[in-house]
């Protein structure tokens, strides 16, 4: 978390970052993950969480560098809906 903590706030991030240890979220939401040298990892993923409930999963990321571009396409699609 200590780098992903120091990655978003040398990026300017205007979110929070979190962590979820235990996989609690991949198991509720039963979200993709990989292993890699002992590590289990989320996979690339974007989730649009509006008042409290996730309305869109961009899953999976492909390519890696449309993904923010379609999250945003997506979220000028449905603005005001």
């Amino acid at each position: 978390l200590d780098e992903q903590i120091e990655f978003a706030e040398r990026n300017h991030m205007p979110f929070p970052v979190i962590a979820d240890p235990k996989l609690e979220l991949r198991d509720a939401l039963q979200l993709p993950t990989f292993a890699i040298q002992g590590h289990r990892l989320y996979k690339r993923l974007a989730l649009v969480a509006v008042g409290g409930w996730i309305a869109k999963v961009f899953y999976p990321v492909f390519p890696p560098d449309r993904s923010a571009q379609d999250v945003v396409d997506w979220l000028r699609a449905t603005e005001g809906e």
